[in-house]
């Protein structure tokens, strides 16, 4: 590591990624448990590299200093690949700064996330400058970040075939040219539902998503919720699958602020990107647009998937999708055609202003949130 890297790192205060401890001692068992706890916990943090900085005091910055020891990256490594599964990219390096030696380990992201520590089975993030245990929910999002997990084609226990709208699973054949009648047999090979050993079937999520009659009344937060505050504030919540929500609030938000000039397509667009991309393990908040004089506002659970930047989703003609399953299928049974395009369309959202910097766009990881900023209905547009 260069010198003026350093030097950047300790400007800083500890956070999720940042991690300065005032020595380097891994000699007991219960320095090596913590130290791989550390570790674990920022790799398992979205975003980035992160760093370890040994020698340098957290509070005041004050330069400790450590010995160099030539095995220490030979000793880390062996601590990692005992306590750690599966084990994290590090480096370990040694840095002179103010006379005095810092020792740096550099923690590279990986693709192999979410590593867990081999004692106890437990899953670590850093919340701040906190390494803790992750909940349920964080650990889930995870596994489904990595790809392991796919919540689609996970089994809704309390909803039964019943639940499954047939009209739209008859259509959805006619448009993939399958030829056979509707039936439990067929819902299991497609997906829509899985079959128990006791010989109920059960939807899965995406099951319900696309095809079924009333999602939220096993799905809570799936919703899509319209909150327009221009003159007095009035909250619209719709209801149903993703199809039957997106032209509800479509129109909604079209009547509200098409009229004004405003491009709702952009709206739209980010509309369209939540319902498919958002991450439904996150079962208790829905889909939000807020829309006001300074803002409109499309926000959902779910940050972007493996931590890639929001530059290299915008260039990526193919990028990764949380919800595969659900978007094949959308894109064959919305007789609208708006999810053709490939991509986020965070272009297309941007293209829809004179001036796309006035678009935002927030990973906010730690509230596990994607959010999309377009200016609010009291600026003039010529789009």
């Amino acid at each position: 590591m260069e010198l003026n890297k350093l030097q950047m790192l300790i400007k800083k205060s500890e956070g999720a990624k940042l991690d300065f401890k005032r020595d380097m001692e891994l000699l007991t068992s219960s320095q090596k448990k913590e130290f791989a706890k550390d570790v674990a916990a920022i790799a398992n943090t979205p975003g980035g590299r992160g760093y370890i900085v040994f020698g340098i005091e957290d509070k005041n910055k004050n330069v400790i200093g450590v010995e160099c020891d030539k095995y220490m990256e030979e000793k880390i490594q062996q601590i990692i690949s005992q306590r750690i599964d599966p084990p994290v990219p590090v480096r370990m390096e040694y840095v002179k700064y103010k006379r005095k030696n810092v020792g740096v380990l550099t923690i590279f992201k990986s693709i192999q996330k979410p590593h867990q520590i081999r004692q106890n089975g437990a899953f670590y993030i850093r919340r701040g400058s906190t390494t803790d245990v992750a909940r349920r929910i964080e650990v889930a999002s995870m596994f489904q970040r990595s790809g392991i997990l796919s919540i689609e084609r996970t089994p809704i226990y309390e909803a039964s075939a019943a639940d499954i709208d047939e009209r739209l699973v008859y259509e959805y054949c006619k448009k993939i040219n399958l030829d056979e009648a509707v039936s439990n047999e067929l819902y299991e090979t497609l997906g829509i539902c899985v079959s128990t050993e006791s010989g109920h079937m059960h939807p899965t999520l995406g099951g319900l998503m696309v095809f079924g009659r009333h999602p939220q009344k096993y799905i809570v937060g799936s919703s899509v919720r319209v909150v327009s505050n221009i003159e007095d504030k009035i909250v619209r919540i719709f209801h149903g699958n993703i199809l039957e929500m997106l032209d509800g609030s479509e129109k909604y938000i079209n009547e509200l602020i098409g009229g004004l000039g405003y491009p709702v397509a952009a709206v739209f667009e980010a509309l369209r990107n939540s319902l498919v991309h958002r991450d439904y393990f996150d079962i208790n908040r829905e889909t939000v647009v807020y829309i006001d004089g300074e803002r409109v506002e499309v926000s959902n659970p779910g940050t972007i998937l493996n931590g890639d930047s929001l530059k290299e989703i915008a260039k990526e003609s193919n990028p990764p999708r949380r919800n595969s399953w659900i978007y094949e299928r959308l894109i064959i049974l919305d007789e609208q055609k708006r999810f053709l395009e490939s991509g986020m369309g965070l272009k297309r959202m941007e293209n829809c202003f004179e001036e796309p910097c006035r678009v935002k766009f927030l990973n906010i990881y730690r509230r596990n949130m994607f959010k999309v900023v377009f200016p609010g209905i009291s600026n003039r547009f010529e789009c």
